[in-house]
């Protein structure tokens, strides 16, 4: 490759030995920056990978003195490999382990009756929330919120019940051998960055760093003293606060510079993702390739459809079905199955396990939830689907879906097509403005509110495309367009 002149300047602070941290927009080649830097220096290296699949092909395009690999298979090297006979033992639903650790009665907090099951979930998830930080000890911050429990004084009340037992199941998490906890990969990753490791590298890579869990963050950050950091990624792709990843690129001391030059797509694409940064308060702005064309239009045959909601995914794969398309599901159906299955267990007059209506004692109940409590607003999607086609139909849908390789069109998440691209895309109808934030566009020019999380996702999906975009359900920014 060619280098450009913001890789070269990247390459130049990398030799003379600058922590560094690479703001790379959608597109602009950020792995490939970072083999070059590797290729430059005969040090000895190491690139921490987001999932094992980037870091499997990430080992064919960096020199053999870099070694690739997730912070979970460093974690498992070092300390992981000891619980092996607990990662391979057989699953316990959550209640039992609930009952093994001491939970064995229901809790009533206001006018809501948390069961023995929900409580044994929370206590599951309150130690996942606590593996994902850099925390020394468990504590109520921890503790997740639940729907219907979401006022402070309640979720204090419920936090004070959880937090010993949370703690009482990460003390028998401690035991390689044997105990009462369902053993996962999250937990050794955990106890490996409490015992403070040194990494033997010259330099780390660290990939996608504005998604990064601030357990990884800790481990990567300490190398600092005896290690060249660099780190790589797009703050305006930082989606996943959500579920505990955190942006550590923007308050990182070190040569702050960027890669702006896309080569997935072409400058009206380009000027469309800028509309998006622009609403996020991003201050980076990218350049599409001149040789590329990508046309913003109508597309009658996409090749993939990229939804705001799993209930909006969902949606568009009954549609797509129904008209005669070959559908695929961007990571598969789990997520909208056990959706569906919770909403048949709610329809059917039982309680369900899923941690998203597990207080929930009737359909009813959610219905009454989502169309008249604020909190509840994005589960009305679920709610009007689940009434509209009935579970059997949803369930039956996502058992015909098939592999992306095979399919005339896959249905995606905003969220799950993040590291995807297609060459041709279209946004769905279930992307809203959901905030008070006003944004205008230019002086005088009124936009609908916008948040700024809402304003990365919609980054996301609109860089998703190659060739041609249709704007679909984001319309709405770009009103004088209407």
């Amino acid at each position: 490759m060619h280098p450009t002149d913001e890789q070269t300047a990247a390459t130049d602070a990398f030799r003379a030995g600058h922590h560094l941290a690479l703001q790379a927009g959608a597109g602009t080649g950020k792995t490939s920056t970072l083999a070059l830097l590797a290729h430059n220096t005969a040090r000895r290296g190491r690139y921490l990978a987001y999932n094992r699949t980037i870091a499997q092909h990430a080992t064919t395009r960096f020199p053999a003195t870099v070694q690739c690999k997730t912070a979970h298979a460093l974690a498992f090297a070092a300390i992981g490999h000891r619980y092996t006979a607990r990662l391979n033992a057989p699953r316990r639903p959550a209640w039992q382990t609930g009952h093994t650790l001491g939970l064995t009665k229901p809790l009533r907090i206001a006018d809501r009756d948390v069961t023995q099951r929900a409580l044994s979930n929370t206590v599951l998830r309150t130690v996942t929330r606590f593996c994902h930080t850099a925390d020394e000890t468990i504590t109520r911050h921890h503790v997740p919120p639940l729907r219907g429990l979401e006022d402070k004084t309640l979720h204090r009340e419920l936090a004070a019940h959880i937090v010993p037992f949370a703690r009482k199941a990460w003390a028998d998490l401690q035991n390689p051998d044997a105990g009462a906890v369902r053993f996962d990969h999250d937990h050794y990753l955990k106890i490996w960055a409490l015992t403070h490791p040194r990494l033997d590298a010259d330099f780390l890579l660290l990939d996608e760093a504005q998604d990064t869990n601030p357990v990884v963050e800790q481990v990567f950050l300490a190398q600092r003293d005896h290690a060249q950091l660099v780190m790589v990624g797009d703050s305006a792709q930082a989606i996943y606060h959500w579920r505990g990843a955190k942006d550590i690129m923007t308050g990182f001391t070190g040569t702050h510079l960027t890669l702006t030059q896309s080569f997935r797509f072409g400058p009206h694409l380009a000027d469309e993702a800028n509309h998006w940064l622009h609403l996020a308060d991003a201050p980076l702005r990218l350049t599409g390739t001149p040789s590329l064309t990508t046309e913003l239009g109508a597309v009658d045959r996409p090749d993939a459809v990229l939804c705001r909601t799993n209930a909006g995914a969902m949606a568009q794969v009954m549609d797509l079905m129904a008209a005669g398309h070959r559908v695929a599901l961007e990571g598969g159906g789990q997520t909208l199955q056990s959706l569906a299955q919770a909403a048949r267990d709610l329809k059917d007059g039982r309680r369900t396990h899923h941690p998203e209506l597990l207080l929930f004692p009737t359909w009813g109940a959610l219905q009454d939830y989502a169309n008249h409590d604020p909190a509840g607003t994005d589960l009305q999607p679920l709610v009007d689907l689940v009434d509209t086609h009935g579970t059997d139909a949803i369930l039956q849908a996502v058992a015909h879906l098939i592999p992306p390789p095979h399919a005339d069109v896959t249905v995606s998440t905003a969220h799950k097509a993040k590291g995807c691209e297609w060459q041709r895309v279209k946004i769905a109808g279930d992307f809203a403005p959901r905030s008070n934030k006003t944004a205008p566009d230019t002086p005088g020019e009124h936009q609908p509110p916008m948040d700024d999380s809402e304003a990365r996702l919609a980054y996301v999906a609109v860089t998703r495309a190659g060739r041609r975009l249709d704007i679909g359900g984001l319309a709405w920014a770009h009103p004088q367009s209407q």
